[in-house]
């Protein structure tokens, strides 16, 4: 990594199989390199995959096989722009249908645990235009897991 800054993310013990899965589902996403434990530890054996080096979106982030005992919370959450209807049901209906959970207004679960926002710009824009046409779209997000495009649209419009 060459990055000053990277997001560590503690996995159980797939830190590998998250990296891969999230190369395989984002564009601008890569799995850059993969280190094993020279040695056994609290939550592995020598040879283990310890440390994934890997980006999302253009995001640095190290995957840690840490063991069990810390898991993701909503605490943290990737947040994803998506331009269009396509784009969201595309990442949520990847992410879902991989073993993870669906939750509200735009946040869902990785079968890993980790939380992503999938947001379309057109939600994002009614909040920075204020006023009425934020508390349309808001209002109508409350009501939804993935948000509709469509529905946020005619919201912001009144």
């Amino acid at each position: 990594m060459n990055s000053k800054n990277t997001i560590c993310l503690w996995f159980d013990n797939d830190a590998l199989g998250a990296a891969e899965f999230y190369a395989a589902t984002f564009p601008n996403t890569t799995v850059d390199a993969v280190h094993r434990a020279p040695t056994d530890y609290p939550s592995g054996k020598a040879g283990d995959v310890l440390t994934v080096d890997f980006t999302v979106m253009g995001v640095p982030c190290m995957g840690l096989n840490g063991g069990p005992m810390f898991v993701q919370t909503e605490a943290f959450s990737f947040q994803i722009s998506t331009d269009d209807q396509e784009e969201t049901d595309r990442y949520w209906n990847a992410i879902v249908d991989n073993g993870g959970e669906e939750s509200m207004c735009g946040w869902c679960k990785d079968k890993w645990g980790l939380s992503w926002q999938i947001t379309p710009r057109t939600l994002t824009e009614a909040m920075v235009a204020g006023g009425d046409e934020a508390k349309r779209a808001f209002e109508a997000m409350m009501d939804m897991r993935k948000i509709d495009v469509a529905t946020i649209d005619a919201a912001r419009r009144g």
